[in-house]
């Protein structure tokens, strides 16, 4: 294993293990990372954290932020240093994504951040710096989703974000496999989060820093990173 870092914390919900870490945009710089230099779809969280480090930045920590077609491009909206490289999916469809409502992370160039409703979004006018659709939401306004049961039988090793009404974000990821519902509970009980993202199910891995803690040996479409935050 490597070595936690500081900002996160192991804890068993609902019989469940799962590592939550806090982000606090003062402190970290939080990018999404897609493509290679070469320009070519990266692919899997592991690629991104070698091609990050050899450019001369080692994450803190780094997991798979998004969905992907078959061809690895994004299904919804994908925003890197401000150039949207996908447009925002309101599409109806079949699977989580489309298991609306649905929903962006982005941040902002002052580091801020959210998690919004892919519709409240679009009303907003967001200029994002990073941006990232995915689905479903699992918390809207301190509201689990909807369609949720409060335990489906549909159960994966999953990971999400969620934002804290202080503006710190909460990367989470499960060590066991979890129903949605469970998901959103820990979201909104332990992480004490008010809006809250699904990223993916089943292929969702993380690093700590350049290892790989949890590695679902599956591909990765749009990866978000957390380095720590330089002075001056």
């Amino acid at each position: 294993m490597a070595n936690k870092p500081d900002i996160c914390e192991e804890t068993v919900f609902e019989g469940a293990r799962a590592v939550l870490c806090t982000v606090d945009p003062n402190a970290h710089d939080i990018r999404l990372v897609y493509r290679g230099p070469d320009g070519e779809v990266l692919g899997r969280v592991k690629k991104a954290v070698t091609a990050l480090a050899a450019a001369g930045r080692v994450p803190v920590l780094a997991m798979n932020a998004g969905m992907y077609h078959a061809d690895m491009t994004p299904v919804g909206l994908y925003v890197e240093d401000g150039t949207e490289l996908s447009p925002l999916n309101a599409d109806d469809g079949f699977g989580n994504f489309f298991l609306k409502p649905n929903g962006v992370f982005f941040t902002r160039k002052d580091g801020t951040a959210g998690v919004m409703e892919t519709e409240a979004y679009r009303a907003a006018g967001i200029a994002p710096e990073f941006a990232t659709q995915s689905g479903p939401m699992l918390l809207i306004d301190g509201d689990i989703h909807p369609r949720f049961l409060p335990d489906g039988t549909s159960k994966y090793i999953r990971n999400g974000v969620g934002m804290r009404a202080d503006g710190s974000i909460v990367l989470a990821i499960t060590r066991d496999k979890v129903s949605l519902g469970s998901f959103a509970r820990l979201f909104r009980d332990v992480a004490a989060c008010e809006n809250a993202l699904f990223f993916d199910g089943a292929v969702s891995s993380l690093a700590w820093g350049v290892q790989m803690e949890i590695d679902a040996g599956e591909p990765a479409g749009p990866i978000v990173a957390v380095f720590d935050k330089f002075e001056g």
